[in-house]
């Protein structure tokens, strides 16, 4: 049988989503707590990757199990499981559906802090004394509904076969003391969400205006982008299949 789990979690602690020799990732501990549970050696697949330090609100995988789960299975698993993992739900699905090639949809979100904030240190990035332009910013952003090849905003050494994606949303929004960048594709490359958001506050600060942004797409070339942003403000919010 195979089966969905939806979870979330703060990515602090962990090298990403993805297994990775030497290291602890969020795959890592939520195999080992499904193995546990069934007394069986159970690897999932995920609906995407996150990055080291990225979080997780929404967060799908599957896997194939020979015997039907038990109904108290969500509480079995967060017993086992470190408190920033937590799974939400679990269901049974056809035997076809896969998290990743299925997920027809994907959503982050990144978070700037402007000002000093004690409780927002792990889950946005805090700027003290930088003001943007956000109409520039949003202008700008507009621009990514236009363009399918993001090549400039992608880690330089990556084995994907497509730089290829469909963005349907991007935009920010400000609320009180809070910048979010809001971003939907169908796919995204690695590093691609720190690498935009980065371009677009050197829009909103006035070091780079509208066009030069246009460029930077059209030049298919990372060191024309600007800097990654840190990873712990950014969040993958949703996966819609």
């Amino acid at each position: 049988m195979r089966y969905f789990i939806e979870l979330s979690y703060n990515g602090k602690n962990y090298h990403g989503w993805q297994i990775q020799p030497d290291v602890i990732s969020v795959q890592q501990k939520v195999n080992s707590a499904l193995s546990i549970m069934l007394q069986d050696q159970i690897s999932v697949v995920g609906a995407g990757r996150t990055d080291t330090g990225v979080h997780a609100s929404q967060m799908f995988a599957h896997f194939d199990v020979k015997q039907e789960l038990v109904e108290n299975a969500v509480f079995k698993l967060n017993s086992i499981l470190p408190e920033d993992i937590v799974i939400h739900n679990v269901f049974s699905v056809a035997q076809e559906m896969h998290a990743r090639f299925n997920a027809v949809s994907r959503s982050y979100a990144y978070k700037i802090c402007l000002g000093r904030d004690p409780f927002s240190l792990d889950f946005a990035w805090q700027i003290h004394s930088q003001k943007f332009d956000l109409n520039r910013m949003n202008e700008a952003a507009k621009l990514l509904l236009e363009y399918q090849d993001f090549e400039a905003f992608s880690k330089v050494k990556t084995d994907v076969y497509t730089f290829n994606c469909d963005i349907t949303k991007a935009v920010w929004i400000e609320k009180e003391n809070e910048l979010t960048f809001h971003i939907s594709a169908n796919r995204f490359l690695r590093n691609m969400v720190r690498a935009i958001v980065g371009s677009l506050l050197e829009v909103g600060s006035g070091k780079k205006t509208i066009e030069d942004f246009r460029k930077i797409i059209e030049s298919k070339n990372r060191s024309k982008a600007g800097l990654s942003v840190p990873a712990k403000g950014l969040f993958l919010t949703a996966i819609k299949y």
